[in-house]
């Protein structure tokens, strides 16, 4: 009887609660992260510019799905600490190192975890070489050469990034791409959506560009 009843209510994974979805693809000599706009509460629509996306250096972002109030924590402790870092090596924190640092802040609380899966896109500050990776909410990294996907409509994502992605896109290619991705994902899931914004990072510039999406 209780497997019954739990099967005919549902089991929501704390994850799912707000609804997310973000992505991250690696260009030529540039990177992209994109994620929807909407905050809800299920399928009730709380906010449609709800950041998602957050810069942590001068060539650095994290994108962090998952619970609301946990996004907003989380995203405020890893810039105090990576300020921290900056002032205290005297130098830019590279992608890699901050992956380090994410992957053992989330380990750190893993028995009462951040309800956060982070994607890290950035350039390294000596090379620009371009990294992209992603962490679960207990923090097992995971870095790729290609893409890298989170959030409710992980599955959409996954089909479209696999559909139209191709190495070695410029960065106009790589835009196009990563917001066709977004978007077409994005209306196939009824947790996020609601708009997108992108992040084309690139050696000597940040390119940020607003997608409108359908708001139904």
């Amino acid at each position: 009887k209780q497997w019954y009843q739990r099967r005919v209510r549902g089991i929501m994974s704390i994850l799912e609660y707000n609804g997310a979805s973000i992505v991250a693809m690696k260009g030529k000599n540039c990177v992209a992260i994109a994620a929807d706009k909407r905050l809800g509460i299920r399928f009730q629509t709380v906010s449609c510019d709800f950041q998602k996306i957050f810069p942590m250096g001068k060539k650095l972002f994290i994108g962090l799905p998952g619970l609301a109030t946990d996004v907003q924590t989380f995203s405020n402790e890893l810039k105090f600490h990576t300020n921290l870092y900056n002032l205290s090596e005297n130098r830019e924190l590279s992608p890699k190192t901050f992956l380090s640092m994410v992957s053992n802040f989330l380990y750190q609380r893993r028995f009462g975890p951040y309800f956060v899966e982070p994607v890290i896109a950035g350039l390294d500050p000596k090379t620009d070489e371009p990294f992209i990776a992603s962490t679960d909410l207990i923090g097992c990294p995971m870095i790729t050469n290609d893409f890298v996907v989170a959030g409710t409509c992980l599955e959409q994502l996954y089909g479209m990034c696999e559909t139209l992605y191709k190495p070695d896109m410029q960065p106009e290619e790589l835009f196009e791409c990563i917001s066709q991705a977004l978007l077409n994902a994005q209306d196939r899931d009824a947790y996020s959506g609601w708009g997108g914004v992108v992040y084309v990072i690139e050696p000597n510039k940040i390119t940020k560009r607003e997608l409108k999406a359908r708001m139904d």
